[in-house]
């Protein structure tokens, strides 16, 4: 999402996320996924990434990936957990309808006319992608 993404004064919280029950079999390797991180134009959106190699998630203490922005930058390689996460390159049934529960809850709340950061993830210290409903149970 571009570094300019407008924050309203009132974000809504991302409820659907942390509920979602997804395990680490659901990805592999070369999956082609996107972090959701926003909105712009009535739309969910957020970064495209590749997942690279299973990597413990420490803030959930459970099985994540290793996943590469192929943009590069500062935070080429980062660690985030299945749940976050939403495949791009092939119609997956429950990564469309996560996407439309997250849709749902989310976007109404949204203005329509700007990109919207919704602030939802963290990265820590040890560049792993964290939700803020996570962040409770991390260490």
């Amino acid at each position: 999402m571009p570094d300019a993404a407008f924050r309203p004064p009132y974000i809504p919280a991302d409820t659907v996320t942390p509920e979602r029950d997804i395990t680490h079999a659901h990805f592999a390797s070369g999956d082609r996924i996107v972090i959701l991180k926003g909105a712009f134009g009535g739309n969910l959106c957020g970064e495209e990434m590749t997942v690279i190699a299973p990597s413990w998630h420490t803030p959930t203490d459970e099985d994540g990936w290793r996943l590469r922005n192929p943009h590069g930058g500062e935070r080429t390689f980062i660690t985030a957990h299945p749940r976050y996460m939403v495949h791009v390159q092939r119609y997956c049934p429950d990564c469309a309808g996560y996407l439309k529960a997250l849709g749902e809850v989310l976007l109404p709340q949204m203005p329509a006319d700007r990109v919207v950061d919704g602030g939802w993830y963290t990265l820590t210290a040890l560049d792993q992608l964290v939700h803020n409903r996570d962040l409770r149970d991390a260490r």
